[in-house]
């Protein structure tokens, strides 16, 4: 059995392998792996599940850095997005072979979500290297529970090649209600959940009782505090729309306008770091949501045009908008900004103007309670601060899957 962070290089900047690094040197899964824990892949079989965020301090693909290494690679394993990360979101994408390397590349966002055994023929490890974006939306966790539970079934041990949550530390927003579990929500965590891929994979495992063998090659020299922009690793965009460090700080708040009838700027040139609709009265909004002074984010008014395909609502109309910039990370929570967001514009946009796509919100949201509360006119602080006892429980719950030092 590997068992969870259960090898000799220790847990991310605690473990020895931390303390040989020089200070403010940060090391992904991946480095560490072929550094200090090589005998966990040599001479197996390995299938990759992978895309184009998969790469080492120095910005080298897992695939060619595997190869050099003389691993053998069987297979390859897509999430949403595909292998490179130009599909739409939500669109299905294909099987395919990659032709650099001549290997089959399974997507795990088509016709299945889950390794078939067919897949997993000839296989003895799964490698799972994603980028997590920091919100309990983002599917790739999704897909690494979906992986879990297949190789579960076969005996197939899953090691998970962490990297740095990209937003760092802080755990906002609601606890989803696990009646209402998805793609875009498999775990009862917050919509910030202050975790990463490797720690969230140990807390999948327990509460669903995958079983199976888990692995967790930790980062090296981070520290749970230190945000993408603060590692000294190269950003790659996780996914289309995702663009930016900026963007990866609203989205725990703005992919909650996916479930409205407002564009969160997908196809513009700055998806999740604004909203729009032809009707938006940005003005009324603006005074809204400035009164309330909301710590560590401004707003201004603006207009933008989001391409196709877009989010499919206003494509190719100039939209009246609203651009969110973080003035100040710590303090800054995107989960409540949002909330006071959606309380303006439907207060401004009136009942023919702002609508719902009631069962997407819920998803989204965790259940159906905080479109609820909105309508039932419930003021934001009040929304905001009912979250609390269920993230003060979430702590509890999580402390034992920690890798990187205690949840703030």
């Amino acid at each position: 059995m590997l068992g969870l962070c259960g090898w000799a290089l220790g847990c991310g900047s605690r473990g020895p392998a931390a303390q040989a690094t020089a200070p403010g040197v940060v090391r992904p899964g991946i480095d560490v792996l072929l550094t200090d824990s090589l005998a966990v892949v040599r001479g197996r079989r390995v299938g990759l599940v992978t895309n184009q965020a998969g790469v080492d301090a120095q910005g080298i693909s897992d695939v060619v850095r595997l190869r050099a290494a003389g691993i053998e690679l069987v297979a390859l394993f897509s999430p949403e997005h595909g292998f490179r990360g130009a599909a739409d979101p939500g669109a299905a994408v294909a099987s395919s072979i990659d032709s650099a390397t001549g290997l089959p590349i399974y997507s795990l966002y088509g016709r299945s979500i889950a390794p078939t055994a067919e897949m997993l023929q000839g296989i003895d490890l799964m490698l799972v290297d994603l980028q997590d974006a920091g919100a309990r939306y983002y599917t790739y966790l999704a897909t690494t529970v979906e992986v879990m539970r297949a190789a579960a079934r076969h005996a197939i041990p899953v090691v998970v090649l962490d990297r740095p949550n990209p937003i760092g530390a802080p755990i906002q927003g609601n606890v989803l209600d696990s009646a209402h579990t998805s793609l875009v929500g498999r775990l009862a965590v917050p919509m910030r959940h202050g975790l990463t891929l490797g720690e969230l994979a140990g807390l999948a495992r327990a509460d669903l009782g995958l079983g199976g063998d888990l692995g967790v090659v930790p980062v090296d020299g981070w520290r749970r505090t230190v945000a993408w922009d603060g590692t000294g690793l190269p950003f790659v965009p996780p996914s289309p729309n995702l663009r930016t460090v900026e963007s990866l700080f609203h989205y725990p708040g703005l992919c909650l306008f996916e479930g409205t009838n407002l564009s969160v700027g997908r196809g513009s040139d700055a998806p999740f770091e604004q909203i729009g609709a032809p009707w938006l009265d940005t003005a009324a909004v603006l005074a809204r949501v400035r009164s309330a002074k909301l710590p560590g984010v401004r707003f201004r008014g603006v207009t933008f045009t989001a391409r196709r395909p877009g989010d499919g609502k206003y494509p190719d109309i100039p939209l009246p908008g609203i651009r969110l910039e973080v003035t100040e990370r710590s303090r800054y929570d995107p989960t409540a900004t949002a909330v006071h967001l959606l309380a303006a514009v439907r207060a401004t946009g009136g009942a023919t103007d702002f609508g719902w796509i009631a069962a997407h919100f819920d998803r989204l949201a965790g259940g159906p309670e905080l479109r609820n509360a909105l309508e039932a006119g419930k003021a934001p602080g009040l929304v905001v601060a009912s979250w609390k006892p269920e993230l003060v429980r979430y702590k509890e719950r999580v402390a034992p899957y920690l890798l990187y030092g205690a949840a703030p």
